[in-house]
């Protein structure tokens, strides 16, 4: 699994974030993303790395502005219900 967290200018409300969430969906297979406007960041978790070529057309076709990307792999936190 691998965490890639996206840097956006231009987000100002949920419906922007929906927009880019659905962008995303669209475009790549993701188990999760989640954006917000007042960090100007979106995480997408996903099985594979994305192909940084087309996150950047899928976010330009927002009208956003994407201005950094760095992915690192994700570790599903666990519940602990004993120690």
């Amino acid at each position: 699994m691998t965490k890639t967290t996206l840097k956006i200018e231009g987000m100002m409300c949920g419906m922007c974030e929906a927009h880019v969430n659905d962008a995303i969906r669209k475009n790549f297979q993701v188990q999760k993303v989640t954006s917000s406007h007042s960090k100007n960041q979106t995480e997408v978790i996903s099985e594979e790395p994305l192909d940084e070529e087309l996150l950047k057309k899928t976010i330009a076709e927002t009208g956003y502005d994407l201005k950094g990307i760095s992915s690192e792999p994700y570790v599903k936190k666990g519940f602990k219900l004993f120690g």
